[in-house]
């Protein structure tokens, strides 16, 4: 068992508060890794695991299946249908989440450490004996329908499905993971079956605990929750890369305001030039109302009431995004103003003053991610996943503080493509139209 002493300082407004996450490395008999932290001054423990891979995985024609399994895991397992897990879940004070994404699924579990055997026993019974009863596949099903329907009206989903299916085709990322009507719709109870038996590998498994618990003690209940789940999984899908050249799509919808969703290629996680991109890109669109996009797009115009950009390196492709919304009549001069914000940062980079305020931003702003428990959890288990080791959480403001002003203009000049910059327009815009 390998244990990271970690301190993380946290600056507020007149006082510093220390607290220690002591980062403890544990692998069980049956070869189960998982993060931990003792925490006993709150008599509670966050329970967090993650599975590669999730809607990636869906199979030929069953879009939607491992979203639609994900909803039904809660709803009966073992010897109970779904109301009676609901009410043994209740009488132990306890919560279960589970969720699929892209390339994850995402299963969190809390609970009172004098729960802990039974809130456990269960959580085993909801991810190794699923029942997916045709009752509750009935009964969920028309809930996923219903979000696939309202998606189909809202502005930002149809400019998120058609971006994606413009840059990924035929890759899992070009589609959404909720599946169409006719896909979901289709879908039987032994492609639950299906879904379940793909996505919950031990393969592809990552665990953080965080709380009133023992390392000892995780170690040694990992095997009974986890190790009856498959060894192995399907191959993963294959790396993409984005397919979108510059330029406008326009999607006629009738609406008062108009949205776009913009974004050219990016760059990976492990990237050596990752951070100073980050900071480059907390500076040009992530810096709330110190961005230069806001102060450009609606401090100086008033063309918006927001506007972000956000790095996203998924584990198949990478990106870099934003979005905006503004009125039909004017959302093709805030895409003006956004190129020339693009070609400004690509050519000019940023100034001295404005690198030191990002990074005294965005170093101060991380320590207090680490609130809760649950928080913890989640941050841990989200390392794990891309490969960060335990000692992460000090170096990184130090990675941080690592950028310099040549870096940073560089990765600008490098990164920053106005020319390949592509904006899906929904709504009725002025003066704007397709470009392909």
């Amino acid at each position: 068992m390998l244990r990271i002493l970690i301190t993380v300082c946290f600056a507020l407004v007149t006082t510093t508060a220390q607290a220690e996450i002591d980062i403890k490395q544990v692998t069980s008999p049956g070869g189960i890794n998982a993060w931990v932290v003792e925490e006993p001054a709150i008599p509670f423990i966050a329970l967090e695991i993650r599975f590669r891979g999730s809607s990636s995985l869906d199979l030929p024609g069953k879009r939607g299946a491992t979203n639609l399994m994900a909803a039904l895991l809660e709803e009966g397992s073992g010897d109970m249908n779904a109301q009676e897990f609901q009410t043994a879940l209740e009488a132990l004070a306890a919560s279960f989440s589970f969720r699929a994404l892209d390339d994850t699924l995402s299963i969190s579990a809390r609970f009172l450490t004098e729960n802990k055997a039974e809130a456990l026993a269960l959580l085993r019974q909801a991810l190794i004996e699923p029942r997916f009863d045709q009752d509750a596949l009935d009964r969920v099903r028309p809930q996923v329908l219903s979000g696939i329907a309202s998606d189909a009206k809202d502005p930002n989903s149809i400019a998120s499905a058609a971006f994606d299916a413009a840059a990924f085709g035929d890759h899992p990322y070009g589609s959404a993971i909720d599946g169409t009507v006719e896909s979901v719709s289709a879908l039987t109870q032994q492609d639950m079956f299906d879904a379940h038996r793909n996505a919950l590998t031990r393969d592809r498994l990552f665990v953080s605990v965080v709380g009133d618990t023992t390392a000892d003690a995780v170690g040694a209940i990992l095997d009974d929750l986890l190790g009856d789940l498959p060894a192995e999984g399907p191959v993963l899908p294959d790396d993409v890369a984005f397919g979108l050249e510059g330029g406008v799509t326009v999607i006629e919808y009738d609406t008062p305001q108009a949205v776009a969703l913009f974004g050219q290629a990016g760059l990976k996680r492990d990237d050596e030039d990752f951070f100073a991109a980050f900071v480059m890109n907390h500076v040009l669109g992530a810096g709330g109302f110190e961005s230069r996009l806001m102060t450009e797009v609606r401090e100086k115009r008033g063309l918006t009431y927001g506007i972000g950009t956000y790095l996203v390196p998924k584990f198949h492709a990478e990106m870099l995004l934003g979005s905006v919304a503004s009125s039909n009549a004017t959302i093709a001069e805030a895409i003006e103003v956004i190129r020339g914000e693009w070609a400004r940062m690509a050519n000019e980079g940023l100034s001295a003053e404005e690198l030191e305020v990002a990074k005294t931003y965005l170093t101060g702003e991380y320590p207090l991610r680490f609130d809760g428990n649950a928080e913890i959890a989640k941050i841990m288990v989200g390392m794990q996943m891309v490969g960060l080791p335990p000692e992460y959480v000090v170096d990184r403001n130090d990675f941080v503080n690592a950028v310099t002003l040549e870096d940073v203009n560089r990765v600008a000049a490098e990164l920053l493509q106005p020319e390949a910059l592509h904006f899906v327009v929904v709504g009725k815009p002025e003066g704007l139209e397709s470009t392909q």
